[in-house]
């Protein structure tokens, strides 16, 4: 057990808490016009995400000063509960939005299973794999076992239907096994396996081959296929190197389907123009690099996987989004952590970094 407790890495407490400041700040701008018309109150978006972020809040503070090898004994059951409500959302507890069943109605707010999942996820695996890292050079008893775990979780996700969210566990997954040494060959496998399975799942539903053919030439079909993708390239274009100013985004104005979400990253090329989205981008860059120094310098290999986890989490979300806003891949619906509105994500992005600040505390940051 360690004892030796250090200060939390102040750097990226301070970069977490700037990204939810500029978050709460940019919903409110993005969604103001969306909220006032659709729902009658401006405020509507800006008052909840205010609530989600001081639970968030909250859920890193008993992140960060719970002892994080406590979280070891835990991660089975936080994988079994998170399978428990994926399964829920399919019935009909589920709530269905836009032709998508992906929530769960508690009280007078909802919540997003799968979003949930991803940090159970996270827990179970870097718990099962520092149980006994040798066997992941193994393909049969170390690889298809956790090809297993990726395929309920893929299945259960993929049914709502959210094949973003189903991609995005598989890679954290994979990536926590190639951490703990899985062969280059076997990763090889992996990833070809599942390219091949997403072009499957992109050629069964329409829709997603749709997205593909919009992506290829959103401008062929400006009104359908291509709108969302051109609307952001507008924002992102119109708001040239200082932006249009905070608040005065056109995009926001019903052009951009509820802009606080997917896209509310081309809403900060709009306001706050390049050197927004620049100094928005080197704050992410910052957070993962004190996740990876976090997790190279981790005291032992559960803490390693558990911060490689949380930071690929991260990682692979910002990618996706500013991805899909800047067009550079298929629009696909995952938000940008930290900033987007959806109060499941931002308080389950801020307790995970609890969990990444509580193993700072142990790691030798200070060593090269």
């Amino acid at each position: 057990m360690m004892t030796k407790k250090r200060s939390s890495d102040f750097t990226l407490m301070l970069t977490v808490l700037i990204l939810v400041v500029i978050g709460v700040i940019m919903v409110f701008s993005a969604s103001y016009a969306y909220a006032y018309f659709r729902l009658g109150d401006g405020y509507h978006f800006l008052k909840r995400d205010l609530l989600w972020a001081s639970v968030g809040l909250c859920g890193m503070l008993v992140a960060m000063n719970f002892d994080y090898w406590r979280y070891k004994k835990i991660a089975p059951l936080g994988y079994i509960v998170s399978l428990i409500l994926l399964i829920l959302v399919l019935t009909p507890l589920g709530i269905e939005y836009n032709g998508a069943k992906r929530w769960l109605g508690v009280g007078g707010f909802t919540i997003m299973p799968s979003e949930i999942a991803k940090i159970c996820a996270i827990l179970f695996v870097a718990s099962s794999l520092s149980t006994n890292p040798d066997k992941i050079k193994d393909f049969f008893k170390g690889v298809v076992p956790y090809l297993i775990v990726i395929g309920i979780y893929f299945g259960l996700i993929i049914l709502q239907p959210n094949l973003s969210t189903a991609v995005t566990i598989s890679a954290i997954i994979m990536v926590m096994m190639f951490v703990t040494g899985m062969r280059w060959s076997h990763l090889t496998l992996m990833g070809a396996g599942g390219i091949a399975l997403i072009v499957v799942m992109i050629l069964i539903k329409p829709y997603r081959m749709l997205r593909l053919t919009g992506f290829l030439d959103p401008f062929a079909d400006p009104k359908g296929t291509g709108y969302q993708v051109i609307q952001s390239l507008l924002a992102l274009g119109s708001g040239g190197l200082f932006g249009v100013g905070l608040g005065k985004s056109i995009q926001k104005y019903l052009y951009i389907p509820e802009p606080q979400n997917d896209f509310i990253f081309a809403i900060i090329g709009e306001e706050l123009g390049f050197v927004g989205c620049v100094a928005v981008i080197i704050l992410y860059l910052l957070l993962i690099w004190r996740g990876v120094r976090i997790a190279i310098n981790a005291p032992d290999l559960f803490s390693c996987l558990l911060a490689t986890g949380v930071t690929a989490m991260v990682a692979v979300q910002v990618i996706i989004n500013i991805a899909v806003a800047t067009s550079s891949m298929p629009v696909t619906g995952i938000p940008l952590p930290f900033i987007s509105w959806g109060g499941t994500s931002l308080a389950i992005f801020m307790t995970a970094i609890g969990v990444l600040l509580n193993i700072s505390r142990y790691a030798n940051l200070d060593r090269s």
